[in-house]
């Protein structure tokens, strides 16, 4: 099983959860690709057999404007039947309503949402929250 693991971060926190995503689909036996947004592609990125994308709140509590979500939109047009992990870290709000409506915007796409949300974690992650990650990861390389 191929993934590709995609995000962009600002302060590091989100790239810092991609990595700890990514081992733990290789833990479960899974080939990797851990890339920053702007090395990503659409129609590659579809190609693989899951992805797990990650972006933190940015502004009103949305996607990252210039790069991020640019990609995403070109994404969703593929996503349909598609298991997708969704991540990123937040810091100005407890809530993180951004990842809920991502989750919503996502599942709304067709996708099949692993572990049914987003993690979304507040700040830096700290252990427990790189396990959660890793966890992550495991769900989305699981058949």
């Amino acid at each position: 099983m191929k993934i590709a693991v995609i995000y962009w971060s600002g302060t590091g926190n989100t790239e810092m959860m991609a990595n700890a995503v990514a081992e733990g689909a290789a833990a479960a036996g899974a080939d990797v690709d851990v890339m920053n947004v702007s090395q990503a592609v659409p129609e590659t990125a579809l190609t693989y057999d899951r992805l797990a994308l990650g972006c933190p709140a940015m502004g009103a509590e949305e996607l990252e404007e210039s790069e991020f979500e640019p990609f995403f939109a070109e994404l969703e047009k593929g996503l349909k039947g598609k298991k997708v992990a969704l991540f990123g870290s937040h810091e100005w709000s407890e809530e993180g309503q951004w990842m809920d409506d991502w989750t919503e915007r996502t599942a709304g796409d067709g996708a099949e949402i692993c572990q049914g949300a987003g993690l979304k974690i507040y700040s830096t992650p700290d252990d427990a929250g790189l396990e959660k990650c890793r966890e992550l990861g495991r769900e989305l390389a699981s058949e």
